[in-house]
């Protein structure tokens, strides 16, 4: 077996591992071999803009629990520069850490342990997915207004109490699909199609990533929403009268 550190050279899409469990670390590398990735271990992560500067991986799957600094800080330090994914593993089911990870700037989040097989769709899914989502349909020269919210559909520019929010084209786009059906609830399924229009495959968690970037750019409350509702094992929802 490869001892930790060593680069399996392929043409293919690369990958950095930072786990700090061996056995888990040993598993996961060399499953993800044989798939015909190039992945590089490391236990922790120090070091990690080196590796950064010299591998340029495509994904880092990234243990939230590290010895010396933890996932959530490298996160927080890389993620302004570094363009890829990262997946979060973690072995907390608290809801609060999978949050932190993805305001963080995390793409997904996985609670150990976690089967090689799941890990790897997620990492193609995250592979697949293109950097921008195509435009809402539904956006057009509209304007849609909710106390102290404000959307203009042809500018896309929203302010929130006269201040200027400003979004991504994606966000903008889901933040439109939401408010344009207030006071429903909207499927993930329903928003993963009209933002792709594609069918949604059960795993991708980029509405949910960016749900949690519009609550904190709206200021919502992100343990207990009350703009952006969660509504438990069906999707979203957008109240008209909260703003």
């Amino acid at each position: 077996m490869a001892p930790e550190g060593q680069e399996h050279r392929t043409e293919s899409e690369k990958i950095l591992l930072v786990e700090d469990d061996t056995r888990l670390g040993e598993l996961q590398r060399d499953y993800l071999c044989q798939q015909g990735f190039d992945v590089t271990w490391r236990r922790h992560g120090r070091g990690i803009d080196g590796d950064l500067a010299e591998i340029a991986p495509d994904l880092i799957v990234l243990d939230l629990h590290l010895p010396g600094p933890s996932g959530l800080d490298i996160c927080r330090n890389i993620r302004t520069r570094y363009p890829g994914k990262i997946i979060f593993l973690t072995s907390s089911e608290d809801d609060f850490d999978h949050v932190a990870g993805l305001e963080l700037g995390a793409d997904d989040y996985l609670t150990k342990p976690v089967n090689p097989r799941v890990l790897l769709a997620h990492i193609r899914m995250l592979l697949r997915r293109t950097e921008t989502d195509a435009p809402a349909s539904s956006v057009c020269s509209q304007t849609l207004n909710f106390g102290g919210l404000l959307l203009k559909g042809a500018s896309q520019q929203v302010s929130l109490d006269g201040v200027t929010v400003k979004l991504s084209n994606a966000e903008f786009n889901l933040l439109w699909l939401l408010a344009s059906r207030a006071d429903e609830v909207m499927t993930r399924a329903d928003l993963f199609q009209a933002m792709r229009g594609i069918a949604f495959d059960g795993l991708d968690r980029s509405i949910d990533t960016k749900i949690v970037g519009l609550r904190k750019k709206l200021l919502d409350n992100a343990a207990a929403p009350t703009r952006i509702i969660t509504i438990r094992n069906k999707g979203y929802l957008f109240s008209s009268t909260a703003w």
